[in-house]
């Protein structure tokens, strides 16, 4: 599909349209169409607010109730998605230590350089308890500390898997009768259920993305290159509004690798191009693939598409509570295989899981995978994307978030109708 394919939103708000994006009342010409001037697209996140310290409260309560739960006596958790989760501090890692410290009762604190003190609170939000360490003293005796003046002189400390081998080496060096174990139990049990609140913000970068793709869909040029249309994309969306935006642009045999590869393409006619892209509102991420035919479409491609798009709705409605999340790729590759694709990951067909976690994180556990026997409970939330990758030729790939409740899965984007039709749209909000 060309320019001249694509409709203009005509002034309507994506969050009230039951109509795909693409829907509308008048079609733009080529020459209409043609505005690459991001002077149009406007801040549409000023709807939904950001993780207040009172929900952080509320969190470390859950973590409390988890560690009595596992018998762990405090975690220690490096800078990343965990430490913002509980405490709002957005930091970097490098050899200078700052850490969180959940004890399993009482107040947490952070050990944090002494110069860096300034800085890591402006983004905290919960406690007062700030330990700094000089640049010729150990980070270490500072975490224990913070255990024994809580009362903590054994017991097991939780670390996630991330942690590097050196924080857990010093601390656990001079923490006498204590010895560690994995916290994921306790940051997973906590994380990768989410609020009302947490899926309303991803849903806002949901939008945010969508009607990116359809900036970029009106403006995609016979010639362009991927290097331009990511660069569209990710403008797009920091003009709507979204931070630390990405794309991943793949056009023509580029498409039929996952995650790319160094050869150049550019669109013509016929080309597919395949976009996977996102971006964070407020630390919470969306992620949506979309691919179209530039031009006409051969009845190759459209099989194709369209046999993606019947695996979308398969792994939609194989996502059932209590059951397992393996259970969603094994029907998506069942299905593949009667249309002859695979079997397994064998190719041409799909050589990844069906989909992953998704949240603060656009990776998160658990993943929609063979094997994967956690069982599905509302609050999880996954990308579906369970695409055909076929080597020398293309690949399709069609991506939505979908989130899971006590009523089934809800999409966060319903996915598109049909090739000629490629955007889908924005579903009604949590």
């Amino acid at each position: 599909m060309d320019k001249r394919g694509f409709l203009k939103l005509a002034g309507l708000g994506l969050a009230s349209m039951s109509l795909p994006l693409s829907g509308s009342v008048l079609a733009a010409s080529k020459a209409q169409a043609k505005t690459s001037s991001l002077d149009g697209l406007t801040d549409i996140t000023g709807s939904v607010a950001p993780i207040s310290a009172a929900e952080r409260r509320q969190r470390i309560a859950k973590a409390q109730q988890l560690m009595q739960q596992y018998d762990i006596a405090a975690l220690v958790l490096e800078p990343g998605a965990a430490m913002d989760y509980f405490s709002g501090i957005q930091w970097w890692r490098s050899e200078r230590l700052t850490a969180l410290v959940i004890p399993r009762e009482g107040e947490v604190a952070v050990v944090c350089p002494f110069f860096e003190e300034p800085s890591i609170r402006e983004t905290l939000q919960v406690g007062s308890d700030v330990r700094v360490w000089q640049e010729h003293e150990s980070p270490f005796q500072r975490v224990v500390q913070v255990l024994k003046d809580r009362g903590i002189n054994n017991g097991r400390i939780g670390f996630e898997s991330s942690v590097r081998y050196f924080v857990v080496d010093g601390i656990m060096a001079i923490a006498n009768n204590m010895t560690h174990t994995l916290a994921e139990p306790v940051t997973l049990g906590c994380r990768m259920y989410k609020t009302q609140h947490e899926l309303q913000l991803m849903h806002k970068a949901s939008e945010v993305t969508l009607r990116a793709y359809e900036f970029v869909f009106n403006n995609l040029e016979k010639g362009m290159t991927q290097a331009h249309a990511k660069q569209l994309m990710n403008q797009a969306q920091v003009a709507l509004g979204g931070s630390s935006p990405w794309c991943l642009a793949l056009f023509n045999e580029a498409s039929a690798y996952p995650h790319g590869t160094h050869q150049q393409q550019t669109i013509k006619d016929g080309s597919i191009v395949l976009l996977d892209s996102g971006c964070a509102v407020h630390g919470y991420q969306s992620d949506i693939s979309r691919t179209l035919v530039y031009g006409s479409a051969s009845k190759h491609q459209r099989k194709v598409w369209e046999t993606v798009r019947n695996g979308q709705d398969i792994a939609f409605n194989a996502a059932k509570l209590g059951k397992p999340a393996g259970t969603v790729d094994d029907a998506v590759r069942a299905y593949y295989e009667t249309m002859g694709y695979g079997p397994d990951y064998q190719l041409p067909g799909l050589s990844h899981r069906t989909g992953h976690g998704i949240g603060m994180e656009g990776h998160e556990r658990v993943n929609f995978v063979h094997n994967e026997a956690t069982p599905l409970k509302p609050g999880m939330c996954f990308s579906n994307e369970p695409g055909i990758y076929i080597p020398g030729q293309f690949g399709v790939r069609l991506e939505d978030c979908l989130y899971m409740t006590e009523s089934g899965p809800k999409w966060f984007t319903e996915p598109p109708t049909s090739l000629d039709s490629p955007l889908g749209k924005l579903a009604a909000k949590p």
